[in-house]
């Protein structure tokens, strides 16, 4: 009984935190850009 008491505790804080991050997405910081490679031109000698 006390491991179904467990995964329900954390099942709620899963939703808990679910619920938070819907209702509220400016909480977490913005992931910076990830740098795309661009081939550049090859130089013609």
């Amino acid at each position: 009984m006390e491991d179904i008491e467990k995964v329900l505790e954390q099942i709620k804080e899963w939703v808990r935190k679910l619920i938070e991050g819907l209702l509220n997405p400016e909480a977490q910081p913005e992931l910076e850009p990830i740098p795309i490679p661009i081939n550049q031109p090859r130089r013609r000698r």
